[in-house]
């Protein structure tokens, strides 16, 4: 037998031996997968067993551990996580768990090291960044958790009022929240404000939305409309002056100078569109009625708002409205411009003005429309309560009461003012 002939059969007889351990370690570790998929603590260990190279069973173990509480070989977990992490030393994954294990059984510093080693290895995921900001805020390392919330954030993955949530549970200073941990991005401002509108912490929503302006960040008007609905609500009515008056420099186009310096309607001319929120008009839709912008068929020089009542319900109707900050025990000038078109029933529209807190202080109406009504001027003068503060202007027409009922005909509105007396 020539050399040659024996180095080709040594050559087989490698690979042969080669292609037979291979077969024996695929073989182990399918029979370990088949046993992982079963998920007891006993299928897992039989899993190591047959594949002790796998850096995932010792971790899923140690998490089975970790999630069942069996706390009494807290020695075990770190063994289980520190082999997972020494097979794969470049999962960032397993060094999370291993310093969440770290943390589980008091080893404060230790925790500390594998976790850093974990934002090394993944610095931009946020679930690590989630489980760090978690480490570190129940350590009291409220700036270095506060930044990695900001990593979530930018990142995604985790709702971000779960985000707010763990941040102003760890502290109420939100100027540190603001400072470390809001991304520059209207949209995250926009959404930590409503959340704090949301608790009723105007305050916060106050502080942040000044921040929001502060750095000039870009937005819609549309998405304010939460924020001032909180301060109506909450009657924080001085910070809603001031973010209107904010709002209006920053979108003229859309929210134009009152008519009159004294007018303390917006949009009182309807010259510009309803922007259905604010303090401007708003309009709920109603079957039954349809509002609309009239600019000059009407008759009058400037815009005037119209209301089209099909007849085909016995509508009560309180769907055209504006909320308007007043000067408590202060004399005013109610007066709007109307007119009716074939107007219907025994109760057709007239306005409305309220106290928004308390019909009982304050309640007035205007002369009720019915049939044909050219332009006419109407007027209230009235005194606002020494607690009024803030009133609701609308279009109501009450239901009626006779068999006749469904009301039809059109309404125009036009100069809508409310001014102090001086």
């Amino acid at each position: 037998m020539s050399d040659t002939h024996r180095l080709t059969l040594l050559v087989r007889a490698g690979l042969l031996i080669a292609l037979l351990f291979s077969i024996y370690l695929v073989s182990r570790q399918a029979i370990a997968a088949w046993y992982f998929e079963e998920g007891s603590p006993e299928a897992i260990q039989a899993a190591i067993a047959w594949d002790p190279g796998n850096p995932r069973y010792y971790d899923a173990l140690a998490n089975l551990m970790h999630s069942t509480a069996a706390n009494e070989k807290p020695g075990e977990l770190i063994r289980l996580e520190e082999t997972a992490a020494r097979l794969s030393p470049y999962d960032a994954y397993y060094w999370a768990d291993l310093g969440a294990a770290y943390d589980w059984t008091g080893r404060t510093a230790d925790a500390a090291r594998a976790f850093a080693r974990a934002q090394q290895l993944f610095p931009n995921s946020p679930n690590i960044n989630w489980r760090v900001a978690n480490f570190y805020i129940r350590t009291q390392h409220l700036r270095d958790g506060l930044r990695c919330l900001q990593k979530v954030l930018l990142e995604g993955g985790v709702p971000r009022r779960d985000v707010f949530l763990l941040a102003t549970n760890a502290t109420r200073e939100n100027r540190a929240i603001l400072d470390e941990m809001l991304p520059r991005g209207a949209a995250y401002f926009i959404d930590y404000i409503n959340f704090q509108v949301a608790l009723g912490r105007m305050e916060a929503a106050v502080e942040s939305w000044d921040r929001l302006l502060e750095l000039n960040l870009p937005f819609t008007l549309r998405d304010s409309f939460p924020y001032l609905d909180g301060l109506i609500e909450h009657r924080e009515l001085e910070s809603l002056a001031r973010a209107w008056a904010a709002l209006s420099a920053r979108f003229p186009a859309q929210i134009r100078p009152r008519s009159g310096s004294r007018n303390s309607i917006s949009n009182g001319d309807f010259e510009s569109e309803i922007l259905n929120g604010g303090i401007d008009w708003r309009v709920a839709p109603v079957e039954g009625a349809q509002v609309s912008l009239d600019s000059g068929s009407s008759g009058e020089p400037s815009g005037s708002l119209r209301i089209d009542f099909d007849g085909t319900r016995n509508l009560d109707y309180f769907h055209l409205f504006q909320f308007v900050p007043v000067t408590p025990a202060t004399q005013y000038d109610f007066s709007v411009r109307m007119r009716a078109k074939g107007i219907t029933t025994d109760s057709g529209p007239r306005f409305q003005l309220y106290d928004a807190d308390d019909m009982g202080k304050l309640f007035l109406s205007t002369e009720n429309l019915i049939g044909n009504v050219e332009w006419s001027e109407h007027h209230l003068k009235f005194s606002a309560g020494p607690a009024t503060r803030l009133l609701v202007v609308r279009v109501a027409r009450p239901a009626s009461k006779k068999f006749d009922s469904h009301i039809a005909g059109t309404v125009w509105i036009a100069h809508v003012s409310l001014a102090p007396v001086k």
